[in-house]
C-alpha cells in the first residue's frame, strides 16, 4: 500500500515510490527520491523544502543508487524495519531496526520539522525504534549525534560524500575519540586532531578561543547515559535554519540561512591540521598548490585526471593516471625530472647501487617502480606516488625522476615507410586545400572590396565603406538609444545585421579595441551577439546579429501589435534574468548593464530574449551611462542609489529588472498610471495586493483576459517586489531570481518598499498583514 500524498508520516505496511514524498508538518523538510547533480542516479534522502536548491541533509542508500524511482519503493515493514527495495524483492538499503511493540499497527514513521525521521510508537512518541539523528551522513542538524553506543559499539559519525554527483561515503570523517573528551577528524586511517572537550567548552586549534566563542553559531553538548555517549550540536540561533557539514574537500563548515539573505551563508570552516602533511585533497600522481585558495589539484607532467568529471568539480582524490601506459620493458620507458616537490611516503633505499645510471636501470628493471633519485645512494618508489607536496622556497631536496610510458617503437622499416607515405599524402592534400582556399579568399576579397578581416578569431573588423553599403548609406533606421543610432543592414552573403553608430565617443582607438575585444568574447544565449566593429578615424560602429522581432518595447506596449501571451512573457522574464546572471556572476569581470529596460531586450523569431547594450556601460564608462540614462527618460528604471550617488553594484540592475518585470505583468509603462494618483502606480498596487493576500490575477494585463499560470504570476509579483527594495542588501541576486522564477527556490512575502509608502502617503496600519500559506 502506497502512502497518501501531502503527509508527514508513513504507517507500517505503507511505502513511498516514484515522486511521492513526505513533508514535515510545517513544510520545512521533505523526504523522498532525488537525484544529485547530473548523475541521473536516484537516492532516498531528506532535504529542505522551502529554501535552497534542494539542500540534502541525509541520504539512506549512499552506497547503492537505484536507476528508476518508479520501480523502487521505500517500505516501512510491520516489524519496524525501514527498507528500500528495487523491483519486487531486491534489497538496496535497510535501517536494520526491529520493533518490540506487540501491535504492529501502532508503528509509524514521522518526518519532523527539525529534519529528523523517527520510527516510533504512534501512541507514545517517547518510544523510539529508530531515527536518522542516530545515523547521520555528511550533515549535522541541531540535535544530530556524534558519538557511539556503549552496548552495540556502533559509532555515530559524520562522513563526507564522494563528490557532487555521488553521495557515497568519502575519505573524511568526524567522530568521537576513544577518549570521550575528544573529537577526531579522520582521513582514511590518518588522524588529525582539531579539538578537545574541556568539560565546559570545546577547544579548537586556536588555543585562546573556546568553541562557543569561535567559531560562532555553535554549542556542543556532551551527553552521557547508560546507553550512549555523544556530542550533540545545539544552534545558538534557534530562529534560523543552521547546519554543519563535512565537505568533500575535508573542511567542517557551518551554514546559516536567513530569510533576508536568500542563500546559505558560510559562517566558518575548520580545516584539519596537517593538510599539507597528509595532502588530503590530491590522489596519486597529483599535487596540490598550497599557494592557491582553491582545492584543485594538478597532474604531474605526462599524467591526466583519472576521473575528469570529478576533477572538474574540484575532487582530486582519485588522482591521475599516465597518459601513455608503461611498457614494463627495460629501456622502453622514459623518466621526467620533477623539481620543487617532495614525497611524504618513504622510498626503498638500495645501498649497493652506486651511480645515477645504475639507479635508473634498477628502476626500469622493476615494473612496479614509479620513481627514483640518486643522492649518495639509490632510492626508488615501488607504489603509486601519493602525498606529493610542493616544496617550500626555503626547502632543499633532490630532484625526482618520475617514470613515464613511451610510444611503441615501430617494429620494421616497412611500417615506417607506410606511415611516411600516409603522412606525406595527408600533408600534400592539406597544402593543396590551403592554397585553393587562399585563392578563393583573394578572389572574394577583390570582388567584394576587402569587406572585413578577422580579429583574434572571434570578431570581424569591418571597413566603414562596407558598412555604408550594407546599410544603404544608413537609411533604414531601427531605433535610437542613449548610446547611439541603430540601422539595419545586409552583408554580401545576405546575412542581416544591426549596426549601432556610437555617439559622443572620446576613448582612444587602442582603448576602444581592447574593450571591444573583451566584450566580443562574452557569449550567452540571452545576450545579443557582437559580430564585429568598425574603428576608422573618429567613427565607431558595433555590428550585431539582427533580431527579427525587434525590441520588447515595440511588442509589449504597441496596442496594435500581436499580444504577447503569458507563456511568452514568463519565458522572456526568465531569459533576461539568466542573461543578467551571466553578466554579474559568470563573466571573468562582473559587468553591470546599467540600463535595463524593454528597449534593450530584443527578441528573435521565436521570441527568445537577448539583452542588448550589455557591454556599452563597460565600453563607454559608468559616468556617461549614468548621464545618458537620466537624460533619455528612463528614470523609472533607475535604482535609488543612482540618485543618492552611492557606489553602484549589480543590485542596481536587479532593481531595474524588477521594474521591467512589473511591465511584463501589466503590459503598460509603470509611470503611465502615476497621473491617476500614486495609489494606481502599478508597483504599489502589486505590493499592496500581496500584503493583503488578495488575488493577483486582476493585476495581469487585461488583454490577456486572465489567461496565465496563477502560481507563475504570483511568483513574478513577489520577485518584482523583492527586486525593488530600497536597501540593495535586501534585493536578491540574479541567480536567486532565476531559481525562484523556475520554481526551484521558494520565496517569502516581500515587505512594501519604504519609497512606495512615502510616495503614496499610505499608512501601513490600514493594511492587515496576510500570512501566506501557498507555495510559489
Amino acid at each position: 500500500m502506497k502512502v497518501c500524498s501531502s503527509t508527514d508520516s508513513i504507517q507500517a505496511g505503507q511505502s513511498l515510490s516514484g515522486n511521492q514524498t513526505l513533508i514535515s508538518k510545517s513544510a520545512v523538510f521533505e523526504m523522498g527520491f532525488f537525484t544529485p547533480g547530473d548523475s541521473g542516479n536516484y537516492y532516498v534522502g531528506i532535504w529542505y523544502k522551502k529554501i535552497g536548491n534542494q539542500t540534502v541533509v541525509w541520504v539512506a542508500n549512499r552506497d547503492q543508487h537505484v536507476p528508476d524511482p518508479s520501480l523502487s519503493a521505500l517500505k516501512l515493514l510491520k516489524n519496524g524495519n525501514l527498507t528500500l527495495v528495487r523491483g519486487s524483492s531486491t534489497d538496496v538499503w535497510s535501517s536494520n531496526s526491529t520493533s518490540t511493540l506487540s501491535n504492529s499497527s501502532s508503528i509509524v514513521g514521522v518526518l519532523l520539522d527539525n529534519g529528523n525521521f523517527v520510527i516510533r510508537d504512534a501512541f507514545n512518541s517517547s518510544v523510539v525504534i529508530w531515527q536518522i539523528f542516530d545515523h547521520p551522513t555528511d550533515t549535522s542538524l541541531p540535535g544530530v549525534k556524534v558519538g557511539y553506543n556503549r552496548f552495540t559499539k556502533k559509532k555515530m559519525i559524520l562522513t563526507s560524500k564522494r563528490d557532487l554527483n555521488n553521495p557515497a561515503p568519502g575519505n573524511f570523517s568526524l567522530e568521537m575519540g576513544l577518549n570521550p573528551t575528544t573529537l577526531l577528524f579522520k582521513w582514511n586511517e590518518s588522524v588529525s586532531w582539531i579539538g578537545r572537550w574541556t568539560g565546559k567548552s570545546f577547544m579548537t586549534g586556536y588555543p585562546d578561543r573556546k568553541w562557543n566563542e569561535f567559531p560562532y553559531g555553535v554549542n556542543l553538548t556532551l551527553v552521557t547515559n547508560e546507553y550512549e555517549m555523544y556530542f550533540v550540536y545545539v544552534a545558538t540561533e534557534p530562529d534560523a535554519f543552521t547546519r554543519m557539514k563535512i565537505e568533500t574537500t575535508g573542511e567542517l563548515c557551518h551554514y546559516v540561512w536567513k530569510d533576508n539573505s536568500w542563500q546559505w551563508l558560510k559562517n566558518w570552516c575548520l580545516a584539519p591540521n596537517g593538510l599539507r602533511e597528509f595532502n588530503m585533497l590530491c590522489g596519486p600522481f597529483s599535487i596540490r598548490n598550497i599557494y592557491s585558495t582553491t582545492t584543485l589539484c594538478a597532474c604531474l607532467e605526462g599524467f591526466k585526471p583519472k576521473r575528469p568529471k570529478a576533477w572538474e568539480s574540484g575532487d582530486g582524490l582519485d588522482g591521475c593516471t599516465r597518459t601513455t601506459p608503461l611498457q614494463c620493458m627495460a629501456g622502453d620507458d622514459m623518466f621526467v625530472e620533477v623539481r620543487d616537490v617532495g614525497f611524504i611516503s618513504k622510498p626503498e633505499a638500495l645501498n649497493e647501487v652506486n651511480s645515477t645510471e645504475a639507479c635508473r636501470a634498477t628502476c626500469l628493471s622493476k615494473c612496479s617502480c614509479n620513481a627514483y633519485y640518486y643522492d649518495v645512494k639509490c632510492f626508488i618508489w615501488m607504489d603509486d606516488l601519493v602525498a606529493i607536496v610542493p616544496r617550500l622556497p626555503h626547502e632543499i631536496g633532490p630532484y625526482w625522476h618520475i617514470r613515464m610510458g613511451t610510444f611503441p617503437i615501430l617494429e620494421n622499416k616497412a611500417a615506417n615507410r607506410k606511415t611516411f607515405c600516409i603522412v606525406a599524402a595527408i600533408l600534400l592534400g592539406w597544402l593543396l586545400f590551403t592554397v585553393l582556399g587562399i585563392v578563393l579568399v583573394l578572389v572574394k576579397m577583390r570582388r567584394f572590396g576587402s569587406a572585413f578581416e578577422r580579429v583574434e578569431d572571434s570578431l570581424v573588423l569591418y571597413m566603414y565603406r562596407d558598412l555604408k553599403v550594407a546599410t544603404k548609406n544608413f537609411s533604414d533606421k531601427l531605433g535610437e538609444g542613449g548610446f547611439g543610432y541603430v540601422f539595419k543592414g545586409t552583408l554580401a552573403n545576405s546575412t542581416s545585421i544591426a549596426v549601432k553608430k556610437l555617439k559622443s565617443f572620446q576613448q582612444s582607438e587602442k582603448q576602444f579595441l581592447t574593450e571591444v575585444k573583451t566584450i566580443g568574447i562574452i557569449q550567452h544565449v540571452n545576450l545579443i551577439r557582437l559580430r564585429g566593429f568598425c574603428a576608422e578615424s573618429s567613427r565607431r560602429f558595433l555590428v550585431y546579429d539582427y533580431m527579427s522581432k525587434g525590441s520588447l518595447e515595440s511588442l509589449l506596449f504597441n496596442k496594435s501589435a500581436t499580444i504577447l501571451d503569458w507563456k511568452v512573457r514568463y519565458h522572456i522574464a526568465i531569459g533576461v534574468a539568466k542573461g543578467l546572471c551571466y553578466l554579474h556572476e559568470e563573466c571573468r569581470e562582473c559587468i553591470i548593464h546599467c540600463d535595463i529596460k524593454p528597449e534593450n531586450v530584443l527578441l528573435d523569431e521565436e521570441c527568445n530574449p537577448k539583452l542588448a547594450d550589455f557591454g556599452l556601460a563597460k565600453l563607454i564608462g559608468r559616468d556617461f551611462s549614468r548621464v545618458v540614462t537620466t537624460m533619455r527618460g528612463t528614470i523609472g528604471y533607475l535604482a535609488p542609489e543612482w540618485i543618492s550617488g552611492i557606489a553602484i553594484t549589480p543590485k542596481a540592475d536587479v532593481y531595474s529588472y524588477g521594474m521591467l518585470l512589473f511591465e511584463l505583468i501589466s503590459g503598460e509603462r509603470n509611470y503611465t498610471q502615476v497621473e491617476e494618483g500614486m495609489e494606481h502606480y502599478f508597483p504599489f498596487r502589486v505590493s499592496k495586493t500581496l500584503r493583503l493576500g488578495e488575488d493577483v490575477l486582476p493585476l495581469l494585463d487585461c488583454r490577456l483576459e486572465g489567461n496565465a499560470d496563477k502560481e507563475e504570476l504570483n511568483r513574478a509579483c513577489k520577485v518584482a517586489c523583492w527586486c525593488i527594495q530600497d536597501d540593495e542588501k535586501n534585493r536578491p541576486n540574479m541567480s536567486q531570481v532565476v531559481q525562484i522564477l523556475m520554481g526551484v527556490t521558494r520565496v517569502g512575502l516581500p515587505p512594501m518598499p519604504l519609497l512606495l509608502k512615502r510616495l503614496a502617503g499610505f499608512s501601513m496600519e490600514a493594511i492587515t498583514y496576510h500570512q501566506e500559506t501557498t507555495s510559489g
